[in-house]
């Protein structure tokens, strides 16, 4: 089959390359030169776990190409996807001009058997729209699918080739057995295929995503409620975790959610609520916990180093939102590297991946010459008065003890994602702040 994918963020090019994989045809398209420029010459503008060489393989031997041309890729095709950002407006919405321009420029070239895909995550009642607007333009019937995305960033490949299922809104069966033949190599394991209509699949990509971001700020209330109490939230996520009807899936407590997901979505769902007289008193609650988590380790940190941190030198490991991401969206570390600056801190940051995406964020920051970053870790460490770790990257797990101390003027560590076990460290002769668990000194 040909299939055009237009845009190739996350989800374009991860989903792409994926159908070329199966022996598809696939024209990845975008209108940034630029980064269709770097694809041809092999360069991988994401930092995805074996993308890249996915990529490689699958343009040698010509199943996979890119283009800015969405007139020449269309025609010919069995489906064009629809995969572009659709962020955050200022009402919180989502704001759909890049899926409008997509639909306006493929009106012309829109061949009768071609399906279009809507894989963007839209909000009720888009699929409808762009199915009115195409076949106002085009005079006769269109054929236009929902295909709601569920890919989690750092394990994108293994989400798109070994889905939990595949779900599907349309409004005509054939369409359905269409799409059941692309995603067939996938579903090979009895992955469930889940046929529907348009705006029931529209709706499950929300209801999906705010139901994980409400586990999430979950947890983090009742690790603030443990912290109060003196109890232990590793101990209670497992007291909870193994009821069957509640699982130990996004029931890890931290610093919040971030990432490109999450925050639009559940605030998306809102302003879709409030657009039909209702208020969405959970999903309000579930963004006031995540915003307010963020900041949770910022009063230990001026606990231990003073109101004013002028003179002081905090170093942050962790930067992407979540671990094998370079994605820093909405990331807990930019709150935090936000406030130190702001407060006089000098930033000595370090991680795997994300470092050049968190400079980009800061260039134009006024106190941008005290935040700098280090290849290593150790080297972040260097006079450090605190460590503050953002992200659960597997490197932070299994760390030099004695090297850190060393390295550190003060051995005081703001741990976001419980990576260490508190008796432990306080033998090891740190001051250990953590996530809804009682805070350790040397012994």
């Amino acid at each position: 089959m040909k299939i055009t994918m237009v845009g190739t963020g996350y989800v374009g090019l991860v989903t792409g390359t994926c159908f070329a994989d199966t022996g598809n045809r696939v024209v990845c398209v975008d209108v940034d030169r630029e980064k269709i420029d770097k694809l041809r010459r092999g360069e991988v503008p994401i930092y995805e776990p074996g993308l890249a060489e996915l990529i490689h393989q699958n343009v040698k031997h010509r199943r996979l190409s890119f283009t800015t041309q969405l007139a020449e890729a269309a025609p010919g095709s069995d489906f064009v996807f629809i995969a572009v950002g659709t962020p955050q407006g200022e009402d919180g919405s989502a704001d759909l001009s890049n899926l409008w321009a997509v639909v306006d420029q493929l009106a012309p070239v829109l061949e009768p058997q071609t399906v279009v895909v809507i894989k963007s995550t839209v909000p009720v009642g888009t699929n409808a729209q762009v199915t009115r607007r195409l076949e106002e333009q085009l005079g006769r019937p269109v054929d236009v699918a929902s295909n709601p995305e569920f890919l989690k960033e750092g394990s994108a490949l293994e989400d798109c080739i070994k889905p939990d299922r595949v779900v599907v809104g349309v409004r005509r069966d054939e369409v359905a057995r269409r799409l059941r033949r692309l995603y067939a190599p996938f579903l090979r394991t009895d992955r469930p295929f889940l046929v529907m209509s348009p705006e029931s699949a529209e709706m499950t990509k929300y209801a999906a995503n705010a139901m994980l971001a409400t586990k999430i700020s979950f947890i983090n209330e009742m690790a603030n409620l443990c912290q109060a109490l003196g109890a232990d939230i590793n101990d209670v996520r497992r007291g909870i975790g193994h009821d069957a009807r509640i699982g130990f899936a996004f029931l890890f407590p931290g610093l919040g959610y971030g990432g490109s997901c999450f925050p639009k979505d559940v605030r998306a769902l809102q302003a879709m609520a409030r657009q039909l007289g209702l208020q969405p008193r959970i999903l309000e609650a579930v963004d006031q916990v995540n915003r307010h988590q963020k900041r949770v380790l910022l009063e230990a940190i001026h606990q231990e180093l003073g109101q004013d941190l002028s003179g002081r030198t905090v170093a942050v490991w962790g930067l992407s939102f979540k671990p094998r991401t370079d994605d820093v969206r909405e990331a807990p570390s930019l709150v935090v590297i936000e406030h130190l600056l702001g407060h006089g801190a000098a930033v000595q940051a370090h991680d795997p991946v994300a470092m050049k995406n968190v400079q980009r964020h800061f260039a134009a920051h006024p106190h941008r010459q005290r935040l700098t970053f280090h290849e290593d870790p150790y080297d972040a460490l260097a006079g450090a008065d605190l460590l503050v770790i953002c992200t659960e990257w597997k490197e932070f797990q299994h760390p030099d003890l004695a090297l850190m101390r060393q390295r550190m003027r003060q051995p005081i560590i703001c741990d976001g994602r419980n990576l260490y076990e508190p008796e432990l460290m306080a033998e090891a002769g740190f001051t250990y702040h953590s996530i809804g668990r009682a805070t350790v000194r040397p012994i």
